[in-house]
Formats: C-alpha cells, sequence, structure tokens
C-alpha cells in the first residue's frame, strides 16, 4: 500500500502515533469495547468478524459437502434474497469470480420493485433452482417478502412434496428465519456466529456459502484472509489496514470526507461492498465518512478539495495510472492498494473491516450500530399502517408538473429547468477546518437496469462537473440497507434527489408462505419505503426534492440532465 499525503502527512502521524501508543490495535483484538465506548452495548457482540476467517475454514467441509450434494441433483442456478450485508458480498463475489463450470449460478434479489422481482422470476427454471434466504435477523421485511412469494410460486410450480429442497436459509440462531425454515422444512439452515453485525459478515457464512456455491476455492480465500489477519494484529505501520484506517478517520475529520474509490474494472464490484461499510459504521451522531462509488474517473480540475481517492488495482493493470498520477500530481490526496490477484480479496475484506473500525476510534463514534436505519424503518412500517387501517398511503402534493415529470418539495419556481439548478444551487463549498462540502446523493426508486444505471450515471456527471461536488446513486431500497445511516446521520451535508415512478406491474406479498391471503404488494411496499426515506430525511432537516418520472422513466432522467448543462 502507497500514500501519498503531501500536506496532510503530519495530521495522519500524528494520529497513527496516538493509535501506536494508545494500543488499539491490540485492544481491538482484546475486544475491548472501551475503544470506542463505555458502553458494551452493540460492540462487545459484534466483534466475532475477526474470527471470521478461522471458524468458516473450520466448518468447510460441511459447506463443500452441501454444494456437491445440490450439484450432483441437478442444480444449475441460485436466487439469493437478501439486503445490505446479506447480499452485497455474495455479489461480489459472483461478479468479480464469475462461476465454475458445473457450479450454480448466482442472482441476487434485493429490489421490492415488482417489475425487478417478475424480471428475476421469468428468468428461472423453479426445478433447478435453489432459493437461498439470508438475513442476519430474520425480521428484514424485504427478504421475508421475498421468502413468501417465491415459496408460493415454487410450490404452484414444484409442488408440496419436493419443494423444501429447494430453499436453504442462512441466518443467526434463534431468529425468525430459522423457527420459520424448520416449520417449512427447508432442506438446510446455516447458522452464523450471531456476534457478527450484517455489513461485516462477508467472511463468515453469509458470504462463504454463496462463494462455495458458484465455484469459489473458498479455502483459498480464507488462507488469503488468515494472512491478512496476522498483519492486522500488528501495533505499527507494518499493519496496512490500521494504517488506511488512521488515514480515513484523521482526514476525515479534517475535511477530507469524501473517499472517492478508482478500482480496475475487474474488481469495481468491491466498491458496492465497501460503501456500505463505511457509510453504515461511520455515519452518525453527525459525522461520517463518504464513500463515492462508481463516478467518472475525470480530470482533477472537476474534483474539490474534500477527496481522498483510494486507487484499488490488480496487479499488471495500468489502465487508470495516467489519471491516478494527474491527480497526485495536483495535490490530491491518493492511497494505492495492488491486488496480486482476486484472491487477495479474502485479505481485502478484513483489512477493510479493520480500517473502518479505527477510523471510527479516530472520529470517536460507535462503528456497529445503524440508529438512523432503524428510524427510517420506523417511519415506514407507520406508511404502512396507513396502507392497511385506510386501504392506501399518504398522497403528496406537486408542487409543479411538466413534460410528464411530477416535483414534490419547497419550490417557488414554475418551470422545470429553474427547479433543479436552484436546488442544486443550495450546496456549501465548504472548507478543511470543520465545515463540510456539500454532496449529492441521487436515491432512485426505480426499477433496477443497465438502462436506468446508465442514465442515472450521466445525470451524477453532470452535476458532479458542473458543480465539483461529489455524486452517489443508490437504488431504492437497497440503499437503505447501505449508504441509508450515513444520509441521515451524517452532518446535514447532502443534497438529496429522490426519484419515484410508473410501476406497470404489480404483485401481491403473501402474508405467509403457502397461504394466499395478502394485505398489501410489491409496489406498496416500495411505495412506503420511498415516502419513510422521504419523511426521516427531512425530519433530520435534510435538503430534498422528488422527483416522479412517469412511465417514460430514461428519457425523463435525460431531460432533467439536459437542463444542467
Amino acid at each position: 500500500m502507497k500514500l501519498t499525503l503531501g500536506k496532510e502527512q503530519k495530521i495522519y502521524d500524528d494520529k497513527f502515533k496516538k493509535l501506536v501508543d494508545g494500543k488499539v490495535i491490540e485492544r481491538i483484538w482484546n475486544r475491548d469495547h472501551t475503544v470506542w465506548s463505555d458502553d458494551p452495548t452493540e460492540i462487545s457482540n459484534r466483534l466475532g468478524w475477526l474470527d471470521s476467517p478461522q471458524n468458516s475454514l473450520n466448518v468447510l467441509k460441511g459447506i463443500n459437502e452441501f454444494v456437491d450434494s445440490v450439484k450432483k441433483e441437478g442444480f444449475t442456478n441460485a436466487l439469493l434474497m437478501g439486503m445490505g450485508g446479506s447480499s452485497l458480498a455474495p455479489e461480489v463475489f459472483r461478479f468479480t469470480f464469475g462461476v465454475k463450470d458445473g457450479c450454480l449460478d448466482l442472482d441476487v434479489l434485493d429490489s421490492t420493485d415488482p417489475g425487478a422481482v417478475l424480471e428475476k422470476e421469468r428468468k428461472l427454471d423453479f426445478s433447478k433452482t435453489l432459493f437461498i434466504v439470508s438475513t442476519k435477523s430474520g425480521g428484514t421485511v424485504e427478504t421475508m417478502s421475498f421468502l413468501k412469494y417465491f415459496y408460493n410460486r415454487a410450490l404452484d410450480v414444484l409442488g408440496k412434496d419436493v419443494i423444501n429442497k429447494h430453499f436453504i436459509a442462512i441466518t443467526d440462531p434463534g431468529s425468525g428465519l430459522e423457527d420459520l425454515a424448520k416449520s417449512l422444512n427447508f432442506r438446510k439452515i446455516f447458522l452464523n456466529d450471531p456476534n457478527i453485525g450484517g455489513r461485516y459478515s462477508a467472511l463468515s457464512l453469509f458470504g462463504i456459502v454463496p462463494a462455495a456455491l458458484v465455484g469459489i476455492d473458498a479455502e483459498k480465500l480464507l488462507l488469503n484472509a488468515l494472512t491478512m489477519a496476522d498483519e492486522c494484529k500488528l501495533n505499527s505501520e507494518q499493519n496496512s489496514a490500521a494504517v488506511l484506517g488512521a488515514v480515513m478517520g484523521a482526514l476525515g475529520e479534517n475535511g477530507k470526507d469524501k473517499i472517492t474509490f478508482i478500482m480496475s474494472p475487474k474488481i469495481k464490484y468491491f466498491g458496492a461492498w465497501v460503501e456500505q461499510l463505511i457509510a453504515e459504521s461511520t455515519g452518525k451522531n453527525g459525522k461520517g465518512i463518504l464513500p463515492v462509488d462508481l463516478e467518472e474517473i475525470t480530470e482533477p480540475i472537476y474534483y474539490s478539495v474534500d477527496r481522498l481517492f483510494i486507487y484499488m488495482k490488480l496487479a499488471g493493470d495500468s489502465e487508470f495510472d495516467s489519471k491516478v498520477e494527474k491527480l497526485k500530481s495536483a495535490g490530491f490526496t491518493v492511497i494505492e492498494i495492488i491486488l496480486n490477484d482476486i484472491y487477495d480479496f479474502g485479505g481485502e475484506f478484513l483489512k477493510w473491516e479493520l480500517a473502518t473500525v479505527v477510523a471510527g476510534w479516530v472520529l470517536n463514534i460507535q462503528p456497529f450500530d445503524q440508529p438512523n436505519v432503524e428510524s427510517a424503518k420506523i417511519v415506514a412500517r407507520r406508511m404502512m399502517k396507513t396502507y392497511t387501517d385506510e386501504g392506501k398511503l399518504p398522497e403528496l402534493t406537486a408542487s409543479l408538473e411538466e413534460d410528464g415529470i411530477k416535483v414534490y418539495g419547497d419550490i417557488e419556481t414554475t418551470n422545470l429547468r429553474d427547479v433543479f439548478i436552484d436546488f442544486l444551487n443550495n450546496y456549501s463549498k465548504g472548507d478543511l477546518n470543520g465545515n463540510g462540502r456539500s454532496y449529492v446523493s441521487i436515491q432512485a426508486y426505480i426499477k433496477p437496469s443497465d438502462d436506468a444505471a446508465e442514465a442515472l450515471f450521466n445525470l451524477r456527471t453532470v452535476i458532479q462537473k458542473k458543480y465539483q461536488l461529489a455524486t452517489t446513486v443508490g437504488f431504492g431500497p437497497r440503499f437503505l440497507h447501505s449508504t441509508g445511516q450515513l444520509h441521515k446521520g451524517d452532518a446535514g451535508n447532502g443534497l438529496f434527489i429522490q426519484f419515484t415512478a410508473h410501476m406497470p406491474e404489480d404483485i401481491d406479498i403473501p402474508e405467509n408462505p403457502g397461504k394466499r391471503k395478502s394485505f398489501f404488494s410489491f409496489a406498496v411496499l416500495k411505495d412506503a419505503q420511498a415516502l419513510g426515506d422521504r419523511q426521516a430525511l427531512l425530519d433530520n432537516k435534510r435538503k430534498f426534492i422528488r422527483f416522479d418520472l412517469g412511465k417514460d422513466v430514461i428519457g425523463n432522467l435525460n431531460k432533467l440532465a439536459g437542463t444542467i448543462k
């Protein structure tokens, strides 16, 4: 790992000396909750990830025997239903490593958009599909809704005599999902170490079982992580995780709080996992480090002084070298990390987990809870209760409607072009003395697709280049289990743009697996989550505007981007 810190070098040096003198690394490995708080709540029972590599190795034989059994029975596909920590690491494994011949092709469902659910269903051959229900708590509303829907569909297609062979669960002991999976006679229930939070679970059963199903050499991956674990115990600058965490925290509390990832194309999917890890761990108590993933890699002129760049690349890949050299020459701080091959991800997962909790120590925050995620869920549940009591969700009144786009918010202008520009002109330029520069968060409660992702990328790039602001994009409700905590818990410098759209298809969510009764649909759930997210942001005094894109989602996204140029 190579650091280019420039004038920030002393800030880091001073902080790292305090880390060494305070024996912070040793205390973390000794499970000393006072590293972060005098209160052990949600700390003492959240440090199991330190042992995940060895614990997963200990049960790997059983995992591989299970994988062999489903392969021998002709399963060719797996659909993992989860959110956040349960789904992001498996997605990284699938997209980075691919699928080994003869193994199961893994797909991940983490969208409540009914069109997205139906799209997954229409691709399935139920007779060859293994359904993986993955949730720590066993009560995640999205995951349990997916379970209920696909269990009923599989029951219709496969029949009650064989359906149990097609479902497995990954959860904590004693969770609601464990009880339900037992009652439905699931093929297998993997019980994870309960002393691990979701975002720290990549090397636990939540990540390793899906990795083994797609054919990854899990032993090689975990041995790589064990090698990193030895390094992560060092109380010196040979500990790259400690160095990384000290840099992130020290520069973050001094105004460079936008960690911007530049990654080799082959490993770019790692960004979504580390985005959740950093945002949900550090974004609270009026503080936070904003991870910026998949932003355009452009010229130095389009970035501001609040950036810390992380350049992760595979050995031999020089695709972005010249652009990174320009950033360094322009005075930007850069950390370079080189992976020998993709199996180095085993160590990288552990490195970033430790680095993140070290950054929490620097920022004087507790990195294992997510108080604002819970508050947003409470608001969404209140919206759902309104629906069940009154038969409809709360209705908003549009402030402006033009060319098929509706705008919701406190606005004074009367045309679409001025609305977008006026909202974005609310940004703060910030400084490096504790006054944060704004960022733009684009929250897309629309059906995920390549076309939508491209249109959103175009929009964020236009904003980035015009205002030199860090930009993030997330599909809802997926991001609620990732960056959502930071959005409500940080210093309040975000400009939040929510997009909703017409949903041409809808499907009911059964009240219980195997039963037909339903109280609401996926479209209602998704709308409630968008409304709840909106209200939680407003309750936390965030700058917020909502656009309903109607039926022409891509065209209207491009139209809005055109108003900025």
